[in-house]
């Protein structure tokens, strides 16, 4: 670095002193320009150029080859904190030499982790996060950030992004669609899942979601704000999502300029703008001008994002900071790729294993048939970036059976297809692998491989080529694909069946595909129609099933891989159709275990997939995410029982859609969400997984049986391996309150512990959890509460096995009655029917019915000298009324507020006469026609 000139290049300077001191020599041109995501050199001031947002959510995507490891969703069900920070270290390495070998597009801040609450396991991007447990997630996410950031007390490795706050939990409109959370929801979970990454990991930065909450586009909510720069104090800089800042006007249609959008966001906190540069120094500008936007603004914003560059080092003499000397021989090592293995097989949860099917005995057997579609595939997701290697389950398999015979059928089908029209069978022709009707015997037609992924993904991959078909931008279809991948995923096509053997085929954007009458290409109608596609017969040469069924018969064991390609069905922009595994895959798992009793069944997914099939018949299952480039070796490892699996699982597997609320319902206290409050029986339980060791839990010792609200619970259990095989046990420790006033969840977790014992081994396992851990947010006084009365600690291998209990009493708060006299906010409310939340533009939100006789209700409610009154601030277009009822909707009449129309979002102030007499009552507010309530009070 040159010698020093300015104090902002003078370390001994204080750090604030030198981000003030850049910023005061920046024109105004200058700021405009450093706002969006790539930041500008200035060099004149020797200021280099930078780019935030380096994609690294399970190693470095898109800048080349980099160490691949599992799916976030499979290292989540590592329970292993400490494995997260090491993979998060190595992350943060890679990142690092891939910085210093171009500084200005390799940024050094990583967007990662995701730290969405996964509340439904139908959300499209469900492999990107840790689970529906805002413990297990704050813990790993917490742990990973410390491993990007590292530990330095000046410099930062790297820094993490959290993403995507808040309440992003669906695909389907998300750049539209608000999520409606009232606050219990909202403190006690979303926001949960959020704090320990900033709290206990000094996470540096984050980035909005796009969704609303309540009406309000995430990038304009007063959390961001209020909780994440105030109540929580984290002091990095926040970031928008890609194409979120417009999407303010063009989407969400809240604002009607891009000067206003730009300007509210930055205002709201946005310190960094992710949207094409020249246009968001065009907006600003234009922001500036109007008077939108201050000077001021912009210099709050640049001293976010400058503080993070001055902690990486960029303007610090190299040979000070412990981090900047990382080189391109942390890329791909060994460390790093012996990293990937373990973290695979931790990630391995054995979900069944009757009469210890599991392991099996590579010595003992010579003859094993892999089968299934994912059996020879080690996919990438669209976040994996590039793969320097990737070892198929069939290869891992092969490998530990050296000299034996392993046999694999994926299960597909090989068909050539035929126009129906002209009795010519489809080829390739031309070097660019274009698929034609051609040939008039069918024998010289293509073979096509066709794997039917369920619903309507289907892929086809010529056999003489390797490749996949794809539809190009012509709108031809080719063989020319190495992978299925892409952000639109060009070789999924909908074979859909029609008369006798035709189908019909349609493209991944539903276009219908017809035969040139030319030259016979295959070509894709220019729009999307309903009109009758061309029709092809399919013949089907060879019969996947059946010649999975003559493997099996063949071998001694069959370990059938079935589950998702990971951008097929369920993706970003795409949600989950189904839990379930796809039926033609559990047509050949049926038909493979009729032929072969020794079924292993692999399930390999990004996400929960269900069967109760399976479970009820298959003697063994595993279960895996896409775990990179060392999936095959991890599994092979724990089939043969090289590696006892240690996994469990992040998410409660359901049986079927129909245990579920809507989808959009993000209600999960009365929807009866996740393990904390879903009281049917689940497939596998949150928190579930089995063992080769032989696990027993002997003793649970509190060391109080009685605490107070400000104090710890301190437990220890003992744990012994009974058994000949050396394993891991995640020991688990929940909490459940034994006298709420309001519900509570079922049990919750609070700890826990990962624990490696040796057969024969015995260890006392401590626990030490703040009282404050047991509190829920108390809506009538808007402040956390540690109830007085007794609680449960329970202590297991999950969720739903607990294998030892105490009580223990609280000395904690009792909530009082609650006080309608002041003005109450209408979210607060204690229960509700057919009601969302909604903004209210006079500041807050608002309770929206759906529709008459929807309600709002609040408990225990002490009128000392009754009520002559009620004041409600509402708003309604067409008007309306609220009804005031004590005791039930349907109770004593107290009052009717009458609401006359008026304009949208135009928010004023109406009272009524009410009669309520003194006592104690739960109040009811029921409403008659598009009202919005954002506020009330009763008087005297």
């Amino acid at each position: 670095m040159e010698t020093a000139t300015y104090p902002f290049q003078q370390i001994e300077v204080q750090l604030n002193e030198r981000v003030q001191d850049l910023l005061s020599r920046l024109t105004l041109e200058e700021k405009v320009s450093l706002m969006p995501q790539y930041q500008a050199a200035i060099d004149r001031l020797g200021v280099g150029g930078y780019k935030h947002g380096t994609e690294g959510a399970h190693g470095i995507s898109w800048l080349g080859k980099a160490t691949s490891f599992p799916q976030p969703s499979g290292l989540a069900c590592t329970w292993n904190p400490e494995l997260l920070q090491r993979i998060g270290s190595a992350i943060g390495d890679e990142a690092r030499a891939f910085y210093r070998k171009n500084p200005t597009v390799n940024g050094l801040t990583l967007w990662a982790p995701t730290v969405d609450m996964e509340r439904d396991p139908r959300w499209g991007r469900t492999e990107e996060a840790y689970g529906e447990d805002p413990e297990l997630t704050g813990q790993l996410s917490t742990a990973l950030v410390k491993g990007i950031q590292g530990d330095h007390p000046v410099y930062l490795k790297a820094v993490a992004t959290l993403k995507h706050f808040l309440g992003n939990n669906n695909e389907i409109d998300r750049g539209v669609a608000s999520s409606s959370i009232d606050p219990r929801n909202m403190r006690e979970y979303y926001l949960e899942a959020f704090k320990p990454a900033f709290k206990e990991g000094g996470a540096q930065s984050m980035m909005t979601a796009y969704n609303s909450v309540n009406g309000v586009p995430v990038i304009l909510h007063p959390a961001v704000m209020e909780i994440v720069k105030g109540e929580w104090e984290m002091d990095g800089f926040i970031v928008s999502d890609a194409g979120d800042l417009f999407g303010i006007v063009k989407d969400h249609k809240y604002y009607d300029s891009f000067a206003q959008s730009m300007a509210e966001s930055i205002k709201n906190g946005i310190d960094s703008v992710t949207e094409e540069t020249e246009e968001t120094i065009k907006v600003i500008h234009e922001a500036l001008r109007e008077g939108l936007l201050t000077e001021e603004d912009l210099d709050r914003a640049l001293a976010n994002t400058f503080r993070i560059r001055f902690r990486l080092g960029e303007f610090d003499p190299e040979e000070g900071n412990p981090y900047a000397a990382i080189d391109d021989s942390v890329i791909l090592s060994k460390a790093h790729s012996d990293l990937s293995l373990e973290a695979a097989k931790e990630s391995i949860v054995l979900l069944k294993n009757d009469n210890a099917a599991l392991p099996l005995s590579a010595s003992a057997l010579s003859k094993v048939a892999i089968i299934g579609p994912l059996g020879d595939e080690a996919f990438r997701d669209w976040y994996s970036g590039t793969l320097p290697y990737a070892v198929t389950p069939l290869q891992g398999v092969t490998k530990k059976l050296a000299g034996k015979q392993v046999s694999f059928e994926s299960g597909d089908d090989r068909i050539v297809l035929t126009s129906a029209a002209s009795g010519r069978t489809v080829g390739i022709t031309g070097e660019d692998g274009r698929l034609a009707a051609l040939h008039d015997k069918p024998e010289r037609g293509e073979l096509f491989r066709h794997t039917a992924w369920g619903w309507t993904a289907n892929t086809l991959e010529a056999t003489s080529l390797g490749q996949y078909v794809t539809l190009t931008d012509a709108g031809t279809l080719t063989a020319s694909a190495d992978e299925i991948y892409g952000w639109y995923v060009k070789e999924s096509l909908n074979l859909v069946p029609e008369a006798g053997d035709s189908v019909s085929l349609r493209t991944w954007n539903n276009k219908p595909l017809f035969i040139s009458g030319e030259d016979g290409t295959i070509r894709a109608a220019e729009e999307e129609t309903s009109a009758a596609a061309e029709l092809f017969h399919k013949k089907v040469v060879v019969n996947g099933v059946e010649a999975a069924v003559e493997a099996a018969k063949a071998a001694e064991v069959a370990v059938v891989f079935v589950g998702n390609h990971p951008l097929l069905n369920g993706k970003e922009e795409i949600d989950r159709p189904d839990i379930v595994l796809p039926e033609g895959q559990e047509n050949l798992v049926k038909a493979v275990y009729a032929a072969n009793p020794n079924t292993v069944v692999v399930i390999v997914g990004s996400y929960p997939i269900s069967s109760t099939w399976i479970d009820e018949h298959i003697p063994a299952v595993l279960y895996t995410s896409h775990s990179g480039q060392e999936l095959g070796n991890a599994v092979a490892d724990v089939l043969f029982g090289d590696y006892s699996p240690s996994g469990r699982l992040n998410m409660t597997w359901y049986r079927s859609v129909d245990q579920l609320p809507e989808f959009m319902d993000y209600d999960i206290i009365k929807g009866k969400r996740t393990y904390l409050y879903f009281d049917g029986e689940p497939l596998y339980p949150f928190g579930h997984g089995l063992s080769y060791a032989q696990v027993a839990y002997n003793k649970l010792s509190l060391a109080a049986e009685e605490v107070q609200e400000d104090g710890t619970i301190s437990l220890t259990v003992e744990i012994e391996n009974n058994g000949n095989v050396d394993g891991a046990e995640v020991v688990q420790v929940y909490v459940q309150s034994l006298s709420t006033r309001i519900r509570r969840p079922l049990k919750q977790l609070k700890g826990f512990d990962k624990i490696h014992l040796a057969a024969g081994q015995s260890q006392t396992v401590a626990f030490t959890l703040p009282v404050s851990d047991l509190a829920f947010w108390d809506v009538s006084r808007e402040q956390y509460c540690v109830e007085d009365g007794e609680y449960n600690i329970l202590v297991g291998r999950s969720s739903g096995d607990i294998k030892l209990s105490a009580k223990i009493r609280v000395h904690g708060d009792t909530v009082p009655a609650r006080d309608l006299y002041t003005a109450v906010k209408a979210e607060n409310y204690d229960d509700y029917e057919a009601v969302f939340l909604d903004e209210c533009k006079a500041g807050g939100a608002s309770v929206h019915p759906v529709k008459d006789g929807a309600w709002i209700a609040f408990n225990n409610v002490q009128f000392a000298k009754g009520a002559a009154g009620v004041e409600a601030l509402v708003s309604s277009v067409k008007g309306g009324s609220i009804e005031v009822r004590t005791g039930s909707p349907s109770g004593k009449l107290a009052a009717t507020v009458e609401i006359p129309a008026g304009e949208a979002q135009k928010w004023h102030s109406q009272s009524a006469i009410a009669g309520v007499d003194a006592g104690t009552a739960d109040v009811y507010l029921v409403f008659t026609g598009d009202v919005l309530l954002s506020r009330f009070q009763f008087t005297l």
